[in-house]
């Protein structure tokens, strides 16, 4: 862990294989509850970084990507953020300006997303601070949650 600047930083690097999903999980909760994350979100936050990370799995093993899926623990002193990378490329999004061009159903979302979309959406169901990206190079998967000062077990 990275100390001194008021962050704390623990970086995950595993083979996309749904074994070592759990793994992720069991490391995330571990280094939340020492955060200070609440005991009560604890759960949500367990099955939100499985299913982020089963996600990324997917995406590696139905792209053919040889990359480790990258999981982020970042401990702030108000939050407590984990991020979830994929190197699975995305074709590059539709501009806003271009407007009728996406059509729900058009050919753009063709292509087994319907799965990828359920995973998002449980993860927003469990996660109030969650932020999706993804791009050409890969997508990303940002939560947060706030954390007690003075709670963390040093």
């Amino acid at each position: 862990m990275t100390e001194g600047d008021g962050m704390a930083t623990v970086e995950l690097l595993f083979s996309a294989l749904p074994e070592h999903v759990r793994t992720a999980r069991l490391v995330a909760a571990a280094v939340a509850r020492r955060a200070g994350v609440d005991e009560a979100v604890l759960d949500e936050l367990r099955l939100a970084v499985g299913e982020a990370c089963s996600r990324a799995v997917g995406l590696h093993i139905s792209h053919g990507v040889a990359a480790p899926v990258r999981v982020v623990l970042i401990e702030d002193e108000k939050k407590f953020s984990i991020e979830v990378g994929d190197d699975a490329p995305r074709p590059a999004p539709v501009s806003a300006a271009s407007g009728a061009a996406h059509r729900p159903g058009s050919a753009q979302d063709e292509g087994g997303d319907g799965e990828d979309d359920m995973g998002l959406a449980v993860i927003s169901g469990l996660v109030d601070d969650v932020e999706v990206t993804a791009d050409e190079t890969g997508g990303l998967i940002r939560m947060s949650w706030p954390t007690t000062p003075g709670a963390a077990v040093s």
